[in-house]
């Protein structure tokens, strides 16, 4: 006789942030790191730094125009040269702190410009995951007099806006044929369930779905290239093959441009291979 272990339950975490937490970190595709963007914060804050770098650009001019009409040989010096613009500071360090400052400032409005531009790249949570989340985050379909939000205060908004919304996570290889499979076929590769109040959410593995889109997308490509060979074999006639070859170029362009992202320049380059 051997011993059967007994399948290991899963721990339940208090509603809030511990439950909400376990269910981001839940998913194995890592899909429901869903989180907000904070677009209008972000682009305030943006609009303060630049502002502060506006206000210390107007200094810098003000002693340049102040420099340019002195006749002091030694303060001319300093505007080229960093030791005399370094002694000079010791008498009347302002200019100095000023560029400290802008040094400063300039770095963190840089950086902060860069962390946008690389946040812009960053996709959108998918329509279904955001809807499962939700429907997670409320307890229940959102609006439902039945359900409630997980974390309170001004945080209960944080998911309304899917606009403003964004997912660090996204299933690699997500064209056309990836996106038909997990709206209608998702329930194929359900790997679970998760009960709670207001329905449930299923999990659907992303690695599955593209696994089964490779595969697919292989026998449809070999189908169409096998297919045209035999064809083409049979029929003798030469305008009969002509017509032929024009109906299977065309419905190769148009299962690539239906199934997957091509863009235009990578259709035309298949097409014509």
């Amino acid at each position: 006789m051997t011993d059967i272990e007994a399948p290991v339950k899963r721990r339940q975490y208090i509603s809030g942030f511990p439950s909400l937490a376990d269910f981001i970190a839940s998913d194995e595709d890592r899909t429901t790191t869903i989180y907000k963007r904070f677009d209008r914060l972000a682009a305030r804050n943006l609009l303060h730094l630049q502002s502060e770098l506006a206000e210390l650009q107007a200094r810098q001019d003000e002693y340049d125009n102040e420099d340019n009409q002195t006749r002091d040989k030694e303060q001319k010096q300093a505007l080229r040269n960093w030791n005399a613009f370094k002694i000079r500071a010791e008498a009347d360090p302002s200019r100095l702190e000023l560029a400290e400052e802008i040094r400063i400032k300039m770095k963190r409005y840089r950086k902060a410009l860069l962390l946008e531009n690389r946040l812009a790249s960053i996709s959108r949570p998918h329509e279904r995951t955001l809807k499962a989340f939700r429907i997670k985050f409320f307890n229940g379909k959102p609006g439902s007099n039945k359900g409630w939000a997980t974390l309170g205060g001004s945080s209960r908004t944080l998911y309304d806006d899917p606009d403003d919304l964004v997912a660090l996570q996204v299933p690699e290889h997500q064209d056309r044929t990836f996106l038909f499979v997990q709206d209608h076929l998702g329930f194929l590769f359900s790997e679970g369930k998760e009960t709670h109040v207001g329905g449930r959410v299923g999990y659907v593995s992303g690695r599955a779905i593209t696994t089964f889109v490779a595969w697919l997308s292989t026998i449809i490509v070999a189908g169409l290239l096998i297919g045209a060979i035999v064809v083409l074999y049979k029929v003798r006639d030469a305008e009969w093959r002509l017509g032929l070859i024009a109906l299977f170029t065309s419905i190769f362009a148009m299962s690539v441009g239906i199934s997957t992202n091509a863009k235009r320049t990578e259709l035309f380059g298949a097409t014509a291979a």
